[in-house]
């Protein structure tokens, strides 16, 4: 299925959290940092607020961000907007950020099952699924969010990861297909402990199935340049400032 998400030519560099440099991570600043710099596509997570909103966040409590001993579920959508998380900025809904940059394609990584109607809600009322990719570390909940959402692309969870990599050990493209469920990216890190994700056989493979290999969580230059050799189709990185140079060079 043709999607908007995957029009501009590969690479891709993906701001993860938005440009955090100088502005806290996923918020409508970091994410406005990273458009100013270039980048056509942000790296985000949503968890879901207690009045059922779908919010921009990593993490499941305010402890690391804000110093606070509370969930983001404890707390409205008004109340997380009012949380101070540096350079006048508080939490923002997903719905703000999809219009805040109408342009922007967006990456969503759904934290929990509560959050799949909220973010499929969000998604609807800012018409943006043609420029968003789902995924999620749980096959299932992607694959909830992707059956509502057609027109939106979405990235294998953690056992379709596994399940690739087998089936492209055994070389079958049946299999491997299999094995995506309508997947169109593979999103992993380089390596999970001692097993190596990002080989020239994974990329070579779900390219041959229609499918893209990006890459988290990459940050120094020197890495950046031996993956894109390497061919994948993207990096996730706090850096996107670093990353579009090196793209733009080898374009």
């Amino acid at each position: 299925m043709a999607s908007e998400y995957f029009e501009p030519p590969a690479p891709r560099a993906l701001a993860h959290r938005g440009l955090a440099v100088d502005a806290p991570e996923n918020t409508l600043l970091a994410f406005a940092r990273a458009v100013a710099v270039g980048t056509q596509y942000i790296e985000t997570d949503v968890h879901v607020s207690h009045d059922g909103v779908a919010v921009v966040a990593h993490d499941p409590t305010l402890e690391r961000v804000a110093g606070r001993d509370v969930a983001v579920g404890q707390l409205t959508m008004a109340e997380l907007r009012r949380i101070d998380l540096g350079h006048a900025q508080g939490f923002a809904s997903l719905d703000e950020a999809l219009d805040a940059f109408p342009d922007t394609r967006f990456n969503i990584d759904l934290k929990e099952d509560a959050v799949v109607e909220p973010t499929v809600a969000a998604i609807t009322r800012t018409r943006a699924a043609s420029r968003v990719l789902v995924t999620s570390f749980s096959d299932r909940r992607r694959r909830r969010v992707a059956a509502q959402l057609p027109d939106a692309a979405s990235s294998a969870g953690s056992a379709g990861v596994l399940r690739f990599r087998l089936a492209a050990s055994l070389g079958s493209r049946s299999a491997t297909t299999r094995a995506l469920r309508g997947a169109r990216a593979l999103q992993v890190p380089e390596r999970a402990g001692i097993v190596r994700l990002v080989t020239p056989r994974i990329i070579e493979t779900a390219h041959r199935v229609g499918v893209e290999v990006h890459v988290w969580t990459v940050n120094e230059p020197a890495d950046m340049t031996r993956l894109l050799d390497l061919g994948v189709d993207g990096l996730v990185t706090d850096r996107v400032d670093l990353a579009l140079p090196l793209i733009a060079a080898r374009s």
